[in-house]
């Protein structure tokens, strides 16, 4: 049994498609297809129900990934432990951070990071909040930069700041002169989203619905500058976090009736072996510049 089939037959029960777990792994889909069958002769099981048109596990492939995904992980941590003590001052970290902190929020974190740190490499990824959670579970990445759920059972977090999200409406908007936005205002708007994989998406729609309005939303993007040139040109309303619109001129953020807070802070995997690289990020935003 090599390292290199287990890696495989991992990523292709995580993507359920061995043509994208190919794609994932940069080789080619018949070295998979070999290499998981020869698991599955090794093992004397079959580890893959290939009668549906997606991949699923047997019964079998679902106990033998459960323990694999620990026994990989241990690999990847050990290799981690190992490289620390081999070469202290290098290391690479992967954050995922969603597109509206990305803009605003993480340039400062990062060069204030960088001028303390120059030898160590950031990779960044911007995604949702719901996907950044689901790839730190996976091991995808380091840390996220997001927007902190009520319950993190699997997730080390370290509160950031805490936030309000306004109602953003156009300067010359008839609403622009309101010191609040009501349930009401918000009803008879057309309302523009983040896409989905969005966690403020989620808040936002589970508030209009107990509040039970559903205003209609004539577009969703995963780019704030879009949204906001399209709240500007008075197409919608947004729902956007405050330091969004700060010293905008032409879009006004206010508050809703009910306001809406949000804490964001850096999220990691807990019972996962810390490197050095990830701890000088850990305490650099215990205490940002």
């Amino acid at each position: 049994m090599e390292l290199r089939q287990l890696e495989y037959f991992q990523m292709a029960s995580r993507l359920k498609n061995i043509t994208r777990a190919a794609q994932k792994l940069r080789v080619s889909q018949p070295n998979i297809t070999v290499a998981i069958k020869k698991l599955e002769a090794e093992l004397g099981v079959q580890l893959f129900d290939r009668s549906q048109k997606q991949l699923t596990l047997t019964p079998e492939g679902a106990v033998f990934l459960k323990r694999i995904e620990f026994a990989m992980r241990s690999i990847k941590d050990a290799v981690l432990e190992v490289n620390d003590y081999k070469q202290l001052q290098k290391g690479t970290i992967k954050i995922g951070i969603p597109p509206m902190m990305g803009a605003y929020l993480f340039p400062k974190v990062f060069s204030g990071f960088r001028h303390i740190h120059p030898n160590l490499d950031v990779l960044l990824f911007e995604e949702g909040s719901l996907t950044i959670r689901e790839k730190l579970e996976s091991d995808e990445l380091d840390f996220g930069i997001i927007i902190i759920p009520e319950s993190t059972p699997n997730l080390n977090v370290l509160k950031m700041s805490r936030n309000q999200l306004m109602v953003c409406v156009a300067q010359k908007s008839s609403l622009s002169n309101k010191s609040e936005i009501t349930a009401r205002e918000i009803a008879n708007s057309d309302l523009i989203m983040m896409k989905e994989g969005s966690y403020l998406r989620e808040i936002v729609q589970s508030k209009l619905s107990a509040l039970k309005i559903s205003p209609r939303t004539v577009l969703e993007s995963g780019q704030i500058v879009t949204i906001k040139g399209l709240v500007e040109h008075e197409v919608g309303i947004a729902f956007l976090l405050d330091f969004i619109c700060e010293n905008s001129s032409n879009v006004k953020a206010i508050p809703f009736y009910d306001p809406i807070f949000v804490d964001i802070g850096l999220a990691w995997k807990k019972d996962r072996y810390v490197s050095k690289a990830s701890q000088a990020f850990i305490d650099f935003c215990k205490n940002p510049l």
